[in-house]
């Protein structure tokens, strides 16, 4: 199963949906699976993305904390999140192809 570990090791990006892509596909998702490695408390999953590191950042949410998502992006490219979750804050690079 391909995983993302966070640069701090706080977190990991377990990729059920591989590759993900952009845009979606409708028959299936970019289902990815946060597991975090230090404590939580129920507060939501915030993500921070800037495609290659730079420009406006795209924002999305996981209710609860970390757990079973869909996080679509809106272009294919390298992806630089910024999670933060119960306190907690991490970083990794996802990359999401362009749907043929």
């Amino acid at each position: 199963m391909p995983y993302v570990v966070g640069d701090r090791g706080d977190i990991a990006a377990v990729v059920f949906g591989d590759p993900l892509l952009s845009p979606p596909d409708q028959e299936r998702g970019n289902k990815i699976l946060w597991v975090s490695r230090v404590s939580q408390d129920g507060d939501p999953l915030l993500i921070e993305a800037r495609l290659d590191g730079s420009g406006t950042p795209v924002t999305r949410e996981v209710p609860g904390g970390p757990g079973p998502s869909g996080v679509d992006l809106p272009e294919a490219g390298c992806w630089h999140l910024t999670l933060r979750w119960s306190g907690h804050v991490d970083t990794l690079k996802l990359r999401y192809v362009q749907q043929r």
